[in-house]
């Protein structure tokens, strides 16, 4: 197992498209729910504990070897938004692109046979990490603190936020990204037993709307 390889794909420069999505905040921001520090901070945790939590389990599940196409009618089930579930499979059909080429696998090649719309991204995730060597708690970790540095980045821009005090808030919620790591890969594990079932479904319906509104707009800086 390469440590260097959860670097590389944790690292926000890989490209895989996030950096043109902001997690919901861009919605978040216009309806004034986050103005600042504040607002950033108590949205990424809720973010984590819901949609993290969820990602994370999803991705830890598909390192275990859970067949892809029962994950992904998992995720579709949780994710009510149209537009999410879209944002999801293009960010999944891009993630792949990316890994292809960066860890050459029959399996991400057969990936891509069976999805050329895409697959949601953390059941890509976990895929392409389990191609890198990685283990269910590295993907976790991925899907989790990707849910919440995405939207601290975007917020940088859509507020003109100090980045320093965006930092700052990816830092104090690192505790809770770790607890939220371990209930995910514990949820994965539940699937032997449980099945797809056995995974969170927790639910963020402000996110689920703000991104129904947020697709309609005929300006936006950020696609999701």
């Amino acid at each position: 197992m390469s440590r260097a390889a959860l670097l590389v794909l944790a690292d926000g420069r890989f490209p895989a498209g996030g950096h043109a999505h902001s997690g919901g905040a861009e919605a978040a921001v216009k309806a004034g729910r986050i103005t600042g520090v504040a607002g950033l901070e108590e949205f990424c945790r809720g973010r984590l504990h819901t949609t993290g939590l969820m990602a994370g389990a999803l991705a830890a599940a598909a390192v275990l070897g859970v067949e892809v196409r029962e994950l992904d009618a998992a995720a579709d089930a949780r994710t009510p938004s149209p537009a999410l579930r879209g944002a999801a499979r293009k960010l999944g059909r891009q993630l792949l692109r990316a890994a292809r080429v960066t860890w050459p696998s029959p399996e991400l090649d057969a990936l891509a046979g069976e999805f050329p719309k895409g697959a949601h991204q953390p059941v890509v995730l976990g895929v392409v990490a389990r191609a890198a060597g990685l283990s269910a708690e590295d993907a976790a970790y991925c899907a989790a603190y990707e849910c919440v540095s995405g939207p601290a980045t975007a917020v940088v821009r859509l507020l003109s936020l100090d980045p320093f005090e965006a930092t700052g808030v990816l830092a104090r919620l690192a505790p809770e990204v770790d607890r939220v790591v371990d209930r995910a890969a514990e949820a994965a594990r539940g699937v032997a037993v449980g099945g797809v079932d056995a995974l969170p479904a927790g639910s963020a319906p402000l996110l689920e709307i703000g991104a129904e509104w947020h697709a309609g707009w005929g300006v936006r800086l950020f696609a999701s």
